[in-house]
């Protein structure tokens, strides 16, 4: 039997689907390009990393790490894991804190507990369509590290469009989570 499909009268955008995005990346589509990550069936480069940036996301990781440790939580801290977000989203924050740590493929979105961007070039972008991807796939909770501005713009209680909780501690004070108990870190090393 022939599926109809409607004619459009205007151009329509096509979202690829994490295992469209996948399948191209593995027969090396995208190469030339570095990193990229799937955004709302978006295709997206991702920006080379400077000091600044690597600087602090390694040390935060060092920070988070530690702290998981102590508290025997379960749960480990990876750096730049992409997740299994469907239909149409592999995002690839800095940090992502997950209860599924081993395995093979993508980090499975059902155990991802924390995500964390350090954001320059990319703030805009990750307190705004970021956030709104984490929300709607329900991610408890997300941080963005402002690099330039030294602010953690810490956001909880996921909805569908968005976080209905945010909060901004500054650099130098300590950072705690709101949703993982025991899990802080004091910043001023940063």
């Amino acid at each position: 039997m022939t599926t109809m499909i409607p004619i459009a009268t205007e151009p329509q955008r096509v979202k690829l689907r994490t295992e469209d995005y996948l399948a191209l990346d593995a027969s090396g589509a995208f190469d030339d390009y570095g990193k990229t990550e799937l955004l709302d069936g978006e295709v997206v480069y991702m920006n080379a990393q400077h000091r600044p940036h690597a600087r602090i996301k390694s040390r935060l990781f060092r920070l988070i790490s530690a702290a998981l440790d102590n508290a025997d939580s379960g749960l480990e801290a990876i750096v730049e894991g992409s997740i299994d977000a469907p239909p149409h989203d592999v995002p690839e924050p800095d940090i992502v804190i997950t209860s599924e740590a081993d395995g093979e493929g993508l980090i499975p979105l059902a155990s991802v507990r924390l995500v964390i961007e350090v954001a320059a070039a990319s703030l805009r972008s990750d307190l705004t369509r970021k956030a709104t991807i984490y929300a709607s796939h329900k991610v408890p909770e997300y941080w963005v590290v402002d690099v330039d501005h030294m602010i953690l713009h810490r956001h909880w209680q996921p909805l569908h469009d968005g976080y209905c909780q945010r909060d901004e501690i500054a650099f130098g004070a300590e950072w705690a989570s709101v949703t993982i108990p025991h899990l802080s870190v004091g910043t001023d090393r940063l």
